[in-house]
């Protein structure tokens, strides 16, 4: 590996396969991804992305024709992700944040379980807090929530903050998802269901003092805008990382492959020509090597135009949890402090 380029390598002494791929977990249009064979070693040479890490899987095609997908044996170092665990390249420069290992605020967690009838189930919260439930603080509402926790340390996060001093003392809601498919994607009775039956058991089960931010990722973040502008009030700020502002136009790539992309194009066209009712703080961001930047570049123009305080930070990275944890600080740091100090 250098500053520009990476070689992959996968030994293949027997000649048991007919070849190999590599699968990047970020967008590489126009670029070979088929090794070829030298003397029993399949070989990759890749100009660097504009990304500071890049995680992968190889695919392989064996002679018998099926596929199979691996990590890469030759590199010990992986990132995990809701899928499974993919092989990590850290490119010269990258630094993991200096907040995973600083000092941390104490804190207890309760688990809540919050009926649905609209879906007939129920919604699994973690509920963590460095204080008492009747003392009065800022809540954070994280969709995927247990998997920011896991893959992103979005506790650990918050905690540093906390002892820090970069933020108030705050709780954080982590919301399990359901079928996110569904339920994430503008679905009217999931957002009917943070206003009617959500909210309402946290602030029971804890003092809560306004106003409340939300975040999510991927569809997590387009299901906190599509709640946002349908209930005025619900949140005073939001966090929306890689959020799936598909469009015809901009991801025809989806069609096919995502079942609710009609659903979600519609109503993503509808925010771009409809001007809401309440506008709030947004923040954004979105990896410089995945399929969303475009998508997300024209939300965040038009909810500045439509009244919103919205940002979009564009990070070295692409659509993963490591990606989204790099970015909290100092993107999401300045959002809440901003919404819960002024």
């Amino acid at each position: 590996m250098t500053d520009d380029s990476v070689t992959f390598q996968l030994s293949d002494a027997d000649s048991a396969l007919d070849g190999t791929r590599l699968l990047p977990a970020l967008s590489l249009p126009d670029t070979t991804l088929d090794f070829t064979l030298d003397e029993g070693m399949w070989r990759l040479t890749l100009p660097r992305p504009p990304v500071h890490r890049m995680e992968y899987r190889f695919q392989l095609r064996h002679r018998a024709g099926d596929l199979e997908e691996i990590c890469d044996p030759a590199n010990p170092r992986r990132a995990p992700g809701a899928f499974g665990d993919k092989s990590v390249i850290e490119f010269p420069g990258y630094a993991a944040p200096a907040w995973l290992t600083a000092a941390t605020e104490p804190g207890e967690t309760a688990d809540l379980t919050i009926h649905a009838p609209l879906f007939g189930r129920d919604i699994a919260v973690r509920l963590w807090s460095p204080a008492p439930p009747d003392e009065p603080l800022p809540l954070l509402m994280a969709h995927d929530g247990p998997e920011y926790d896991r893959l992103a340390n979005l506790t650990t996060y918050a905690a540093a903050m906390i002892a820090r001093g970069d933020l108030p003392p705050f709780r954080l809601a982590l919301l399990a998802p359901g079928d996110r498919d569904d339920e994430y994607a503008a679905n009217p009775r999931y957002a009917a269901t943070l206003h009617q039956r959500v909210v309402p058991a946290l602030r029971q089960a804890v003092n809560v003092r306004d106003p409340i931010a939300g975040m999510g990722a991927s569809l997590g973040g387009l299901a906190m805008l599509h709640a946002q502008r349908a209930l005025p009030g619900l949140f005073g700020a939001l966090f929306l990382q890689s959020a799936s502002f598909l469009t015809v136009d901009l991801d025809p790539q989806e069609q096919h492959r995502f079942s609710r992309f009609g659903q979600v194009s519609v109503y993503v066209a509808d925010v771009l020509r409809t001007v809401p009712y309440e506008p709030v703080p947004v923040t954004m961001t979105c990896g410089l090597a995945e399929e969303n930047l475009a998508n997300n570049r024209q939300m965040a123009v038009t909810l500045a135009k439509q009244g919103y305080r919205a940002q979009l930070v564009e990070v070295p990275d692409a659509h993963n949890y490591v990606g989204w944890r790099d970015a909290f600080d100092p993107a999401l740091t300045a959002l809440l402090r901003d919404t819960w100090t002024s």
